[in-house]
């Protein structure tokens, strides 16, 4: 191969990255208007009469909240007793304890005054076997189920089997739920007449927040750059990406920190698979599979108003491991429904949400891994590929950076959680410098994490807590 030829290719493959962050940009821009339309709307709503009527159970339906529960003795108490503390007419608690080794049982038989029950439990989806029952006898409502360790979807398919209600809801063990959020994220359940099935609330994040017994009391910043990024991807990924796509009935993601589903619709669907790192990506994509193979109008929505304060990793070490899983959870659900891309029984979900999911989410990182390498590239070639180098740069900058921005601008400007302008401004500031390290690291930990999926790694990738509740 000659230099000519050599150079061409050069081009082309300069070429090809270009096109593909521009249409990649395109779609963004796209999804950003629908969504702060989408916002705006909502928000101009009176939010207080808006809810009053769904705090009387004549108009609400009874939900079950399982915790499935590893190795969470740090947060499980206050997390129980925020849940205990929610504005809701009729719900119940069960905590799935999955087989644990630090003192998570022991945590919460002793502080809620647990004694064990005979149940007999009826198995409507598989899962592993139940140890022991117990029942609070201070609280009726809350329950502890002791079980084989069979991971996260088994744990939910066990409270699935055990719950008594006709709506469920997944909860991570170290979250925390603001009181009137599940209010909110029932509404579009009952206003819909059941038509739709499930329902997504927004997740942000705990670490820097003032929680006490469960309650926040006061929301900020933590002081650690790598947990402040974490805040702006999370703020992105639910006010752009979720709103725009739930809009038109096209999203494929419940976040499996706090969702409600109706139990008759994911026990039809089998329950939740356990030979997948990302069980609920899977389960809301095997629901629209199956909706649309009975041609049923049913809906899968996001709320953007619900939120519950989770802890995320606060080192690299950790998050590397937790972004590494989650793409490959990403590939395993596109992969196992890969009937669905482009096949007109499926509608806009195999036209539009599969072809994003592939294109954008899971090829993504690659594409954008080769840009920064071909950045590198042209620094060296000099001459004209220095403008191909600044092209491609300013490309992820927008790509980035610059969403990453509008979506800090999207929450002052709509939920407003973050009281402080010193906060959004902080936010805002971190936000500019995301293309320059946060970016490429996490675009590098995804691809490791396909890297990974073709060695046949399958490591869950634990975090260690340290608890968000005082």
């Amino acid at each position: 191969m000659d230099d000519l030829q050599w150079m061409e290719i050069v081009t082309y493959f300069g070429w090809f990255i270009a096109v593909y962050m521009v249409v990649v940009i395109a779609f963004y821009t796209v999804i950003l208007v629908i969504s702060s339309f989408q916002l705006r709307r909502e928000y101009q709503l009176d939010r207080t009469r808006t809810y009053e009527d769904y705090t009387n159970e004549i108009y609400t339906k009874p939900v079950s909240i399982i915790v499935p529960a590893y190795n969470e003795e740090a947060g499980i108490v206050q997390s129980v007793r925020s849940l205990l503390s929610i504005n809701y007419p009729v719900y119940e608690i069960v905590v799935v304890n999955d087989g644990s080794k630090d003192n998570t049982v022991k945590k919460v038989i002793e502080q809620y005054d647990m004694k064990e029950i005979q149940k007999v439990v009826r198995r409507q989806v598989d899962s592993k076997p139940i140890k022991k029952i117990y029942q609070s006898q201070i609280l009726p409502n809350l329950f502890l189920i002791d079980k084989e360790n069979g991971g996260k979807a088994d744990a939910l398919n066990a409270g699935l089997n055990f719950s008594h209600y006709p709506y469920f809801c997944s909860l991570d063990g170290d979250s925390v739920l603001e009181s009137d959020a599940f209010l909110k994220v029932m509404k579009p359940i009952i206003d819909s007449n059941e038509d739709v099935i499930a329902s997504g609330g927004s997740v942000r994040i705990a670490n820097g927040c003032d929680i006490r017994n469960g309650n926040i009391l006061k929301i900020g910043l933590s002081d650690k750059p790598i947990v402040i990024m974490q805040i702006i991807e999370y703020l992105r990924a639910f006010l752009m990406g979720r709103i725009g796509l739930s809009r038109h009935n096209l999203l494929l993601i419940i976040s499996g920190a706090f969702g409600v589903f109706s139990k008759y619709w994911v026990v039809e669907a089998g329950g939740y698979k356990t030979d997948t790192v990302g069980e609920d990506m899977e389960l809301v994509v095997r629901l629209h599979s199956l909706l649309k193979e009975r041609g049923l109008k049913k809906k899968i929505v996001y709320v953007p108003d619900p939120v519950c304060w989770t802890e995320v990793p606060e080192d690299f070490t950790f998050l590397r491991k937790q972004r590494r899983r989650w793409h490959r959870g990403l590939f395993e659900s596109l992969w196992t429904h890969r009937k669905m891309l482009f096949n007109p029984k499926y509608g806009a979900i195999g036209f539009i949400s599969f072809p994003y999911f592939w294109i954008v989410e899971f090829f993504g990182p690659i594409v954008e891994l080769a840009g920064y390498l071909f950045i590198i590239l042209c620094l060296f070639l000099g001459g004209i590929y220095i403008e191909f180098a600044i092209l491609i740069f300013l490309l992820s900058l927008f790509y980035g950076s610059l969403f990453s921005m509008a979506a800090v601008l999207l929450e002052e400007w709509s939920l407003t959680k973050y009281p402080k302008v010193s906060d959004i401004i902080k936010l805002f500031l971190y936000s500019l410098t995301e293309t320059l390290w946060y970016r490429p690291l996490t675009v590098l930990w995804r691809c490791e994490g396909i890297w990974q999926m073709i060695k046949g790694d399958k490591s869950w990738g634990e975090m260690k807590r340290k608890g968000v509740s005082q």
